[in-house]
Order: structure tokens, then C-alpha cells, then sequence
């Protein structure tokens, strides 16, 4: 980092000072620097939610027999994790490069009587 921003008072931190930097409350250039931090710790928490649904149902889809790396991969990258594959029906999973109507099924079945143990997601995004 180039700069830290510390939250309660909103010191600006430059690296090997020994001092903070104190801007007014009311700086335009106070109020963009807690913007951007803002913005920044929101698409981290937003990135690790992603990647942690998408690797509990990973692990789901490789209990899945005719479902191996490839196909998991083009499921979770069509779907974007578990909530887009747990409300597909089995028509929206034949859609998916291949996956047959008996596998669609077998997926569908499988994720729907496991349902409970599928992470609930928050702000997924790709």
C-alpha cells in the first residue's frame, strides 16, 4: 500500500512516517480516500464469498458421478455458484456444454436432496 487510512479517526498513514496525516472532516479529498477504501474492503469480502461457495460446491459437484474437473469448471463458470445452480432446473443444466438429459437429471437430483448442506450466498459476482 502507498497509504493507509485507519477508520475511527481517519488518520492518513504514509509509508515510514511517524505521524498521521490529519485531513479536515470535511475534505473532498478525506471523503474519496474513504471511498476508496470502502469500495476496496467491499469487492474483497465480495470476492471471498464467491470463491468460498463456488469451492463448498465444487466439492458437492465432484460427489456427482459423470462430473469431473471439466464439467464441474463449465458448470460453476455458467452458474456462478451455488445460488445460480441451486435454482437451475434441469432443463437450464442441459444448457451447459456437455451435460446430457440423464446427467442434468442426476445433477439436479442430487443438489436438491442435498440442499441444506449448499453454502447460502451473498453478493455473488464473477
Amino acid at each position: 500500500p502507498v497509504v493507509g487510512l485507519a477508520k475511527r479517526l481517519e488518520e492518513l498513514w504514509l509509508p515510514a512516517a511517524t505521524t498521521p496525516i490529519m485531513l479536515p472532516r470535511d475534505s473532498q479529498a478525506l471523503y474519496l480516500l474513504q471511498q476508496l477504501r470502502d469500495e476496496t474492503h467491499r469487492r474483497a469480502i465480495s470476492h471471498h464469498r464467491n470463491r468460498r461457495s463456488k469451492l463448498a460446491v465444487a466439492s458437492i459437484l465432484d460427489e456427482i458421478v459423470g462430473v469431473g474437473p471439466e464439467r464441474r469448471k463449465m458448470l460453476l463458470k455458467h452458474f456462478g455458484g451455488a445460488t445460480g445452480l441451486r435454482t437451475a432446473g434441469v432443463s437450464d443444466l442441459m444448457l451447459v456444454k456437455g451435460i446430457s438429459p440423464k446427467l442434468a437429471e442426476d445433477i439436479y437430483a442430487y443438489l436438491h436432496s442435498t440442499a441444506e448442506s449448499l453454502p447460502q450466498s451473498e453478493g455473488e459476482d464473477n
